[in-house]
């Protein structure tokens, strides 16, 4: 049988109160909708609907089953709606979010390429060190480092990135090198509460992560003074790889406990699920995901073979 063509006549049913009503809002003879219920009922084994000469009723059954029909034929249409928006030139205002530096470096120049391609759009870019509420604060998607907390988004897996430990090398002369993550005990330590809002730094353990806590002469919310702070020889800072790689590449900034870091973070673009998509949106999400897995693919974000020697210098490419 058609099992969504059935689905269909049944919430037509329950909707309008009779199968009289039903037969003629879908345009289809008494007869064939009776024949429609009666043998969905039967694929079924379950009676959906009690009938007598005045009414009919839905069965306890026919109610859970009503609200699972519901979902079905929802998710059918905007699938359906989804795809014929693809075709339709994108338009209109999209908001999006993502972290500061990594919006700089990545999202910012592909979103730029994007509103060249389609004129027609406008885009708000808010650029923050803090988890976005997207619904809360109105925003159409999200690139977002770190692990998802939030069930509510769809989230498309794009690229990771490491935790590293750096200091200037004029820092390590004057307080030396740490060996293992315990020696940062003894260190002045740079706090970046955009990466690490307590003050215990994460590293790889045997067997589990294993967690020092530091102390130091800075904590800041904005991730340019702490990379500042760490280049001018302050003490050592945690960052993203991709936030220091620049100034390493350069030799202001030297990676540290390369052995002891931890799993990388993952990057995924997200956005809220369970509404339909407007075309501009979803031919942002499908611009982005690429490019993003593209650029984060890029050698200067993995660690060297030889942990215990230094990484090469070469010029940042974002």
């Amino acid at each position: 049988m058609d099992k969504l063509r059935a689905m269909t006549a049944f919430v037509a049913i329950a909707d309008r109160g009779s199968l009289t009503a039903a037969a003629d809002a879908q345009g289809i003879s008494l007869p064939s909708m009776v024949r429609t219920l009666a043998a969905l009922e039967r694929e079924l084994g379950a009676r959906l609907l009690t009938r007598t000469t005045r009414r009919i009723a839905l069965t306890e059954e026919g109610r859970d089953y009503l609200d699972s029909c519901r979902r079905v034929l929802a998710q059918v249409e905007e699938a359906e709606a989804a795809l014929s928006a693809r075709q339709v030139t994108p338009q209109g205002r999209i908001a999006l979010t993502s972290s500061v530096m990594f919006g700089r470096l990545h999202v910012a120049p592909l979103l730029t390429q994007f509103l060249g391609a389609y004129p027609k759009v406008r885009a708000e870019l808010l650029l923050l060190d803090r988890v976005v509420n997207l619904l809360e604060e109105g925003m159409d998607l999200g690139v977002r480092i770190g692990h998802l907390a939030d069930s509510s988004l769809v989230a498309i897996p794009v690229g990771e990135t490491r935790r590293v430990i750096c200091a200037s090398p004029d820092y390590l002369r004057r307080a030396g090198t740490p060996a293992v993550p315990e020696d940062l005990a003894d260190h002045a330590c740079i706090r970046f509460t955009g990466l690490i809002a307590g003050s215990e730094w994460e590293f790889r353990g045997e067997g589990k992560p294993k967690r020092v806590t530091i102390d130091g002469p800075l904590v800041t919310n904005q991730v340019d003074a702490a990379l500042d702070a760490a280049v001018n020889g302050l003490g050592c800072g945690m960052f993203l790889c991709y936030q220091a790689r620049a100034a390493e590449a350069e030799g202001r900034l030297r990676f540290l406990l390369l052995d002891h870091e931890p799993p990388p973070l993952p990057i995924h673009v997200v956005y809220p699920q369970g509404r339909l998509m407007p075309s501009r949106v979803r031919a942002l999400v499908d611009w982005l995901a690429p490019r993003l897995r593209r650029r984060l693919a890029l050698p200067e974000d993995a660690p060297p073979k030889n942990k215990s020697a230094r990484l090469p210098r070469r010029r940042a490419r974002g």
